[in-house]
């Protein structure tokens, strides 16, 4: 479903960003590690088309991200907070998005209706800015709102981080029933290495921008990545 081919980031004499080729299937739980400067987020926000590559590109499909917008409404993102209408609520950020994606009342109620769980009567009907949240219901209302239209893939970064471990269950819980009954591909990047070892099918580590391993093995993971991480 995703192909990466020749993909490479540059900035004047420094690479972030060299990675071969990434083949990513329909219905794949991956997940996405590394260090710090490893190039994660450098290398969703090119999938994406938020950065430009210096060589090589991302399909999707067969599509060019860079070169046309047609995949954009299969695709749902949560990356930071920066990518929220923090002036609004979250009631009025979802109903606004419901505009933009021309989902009816009842579709927005239904796909809320999943993340009342997760949401703990913290989001919605509070009357409170998305820029008043805290870290971890910013998370919540980003994460819901990358999951709203149906998208077939959705890509979250560090999505378990601020979020407490009541939330972090929940959050994985949804993920896989998401995964399970719609097929949905999740791209998950997270320094937490219990939980995507926990949810994802195969998990690709990153260092200096190059793929290190690409572990699709699940009873390796834990032991591969935590020997590399010296943990």
């Amino acid at each position: 479903m995703i192909s990466v081919q020749g993909l490479k980031k540059q900035y004047k004499n420094a690479v972030v960003l060299d990675v071969e080729e990434l083949q990513i299937p329909k219905g794949e739980c991956f997940g996405l590690v590394g260090n710090n400067g490893a190039g994660k987020t450098t290398l969703f926000r090119i999938m994406l088309n938020l950065v430009r590559p210096t060589g090589g590109g991302v399909l999707l499909d067969g599509m060019d991200v860079s070169k046309t917008e047609n995949w954009k409404s299969r695709v749902g993102a949560f990356l930071d907070e920066h990518m929220l209408l923090s002036y609004l609520t979250p009631d009025e950020y979802f109903e606004t998005l419901r505009k933009i994606y021309k989902l009816s009342v009842e579709d927005l109620k239904l796909h809320l209706e999943k993340f009342q769980e997760l949401f703990n009567d913290e989001i919605q009907g509070k009357k409170k800015y998305i820029r008043d949240l805290s870290k971890g219901n910013l998370k919540k209302v980003g994460i819901a709102a990358a999951m709203l239209g149906n998208p077939e893939v959705v890509m979250l970064d560090e999505p378990f981080e601020n979020l407490d471990p009541s939330s972090q269950v929940r959050l994985k819980k949804l993920i896989l029933q998401e995964k399970s009954d719609r097929q949905v591909t999740f791209l998950i990047s997270s320094h937490d290495l219990n939980h995507v070892t926990e949810i994802c099918d195969r998990i690709v580590l990153l260092e200096k921008g190059k793929v290190i391993k690409d572990l699709q093995e699940k009873e390796h993971m834990v032991e591969t990545l935590n020997s590399y991480f010296g943990t």
